[in-house]
């Protein structure tokens, strides 16, 4: 079963982060990585860009094209790790070695259906 596991954080404490503190923690975070993707587990990973750069499409038709995510929480979501685990219990395991890193984020584990697998990951 695929799970993405969605990172969340307070943007704004995000942003202010130096140069220095955001490439340390983006180099734990990579550690922790690097022996789940050994595992053949882990898939792609990304951060998002900055919120107000993003774009919801929504209504009939051809839809509407309006400025923002609209979160409605205090924090947005700004990246995510594609695993492919058995069970939900090891997708939950993977993000707490994650948060061991980044303590401040908040990760969502939720099950994937992929409409088009990539270089073969996650496919049947």
């Amino acid at each position: 079963m695929l799970y993405a596991i969605l990172a969340y954080h307070v943007e704004d404490e995000l942003l202010a982060w130096t140069p220095e503190q955001d490439a340390a923690v983006v180099a734990k975070v990579i550690e922790v990585q690097a022996p789940l993707r050994a595992s053949g587990r882990f898939g792609p990973a990304a951060r998002l860009d900055d919120t107000q750069k993003a774009k919801t499409l929504r209504g009939p038709g051809a839809g509407m094209v309006l400025d923002g995510p609209f979160a409605e929480t205090k924090e947005q979501l700004l990246g995510f790790h594609l695993v492919n685990y058995d069970t939900e219990e090891e997708a939950i395991a993977a993000a707490r070695k994650l948060r061991e890193v980044n303590p401040s984020a908040v990760y969502e584990i939720r099950p994937v259906k992929l409409f088009v697998p990539a270089d073969g990951f996650g496919g049947a």
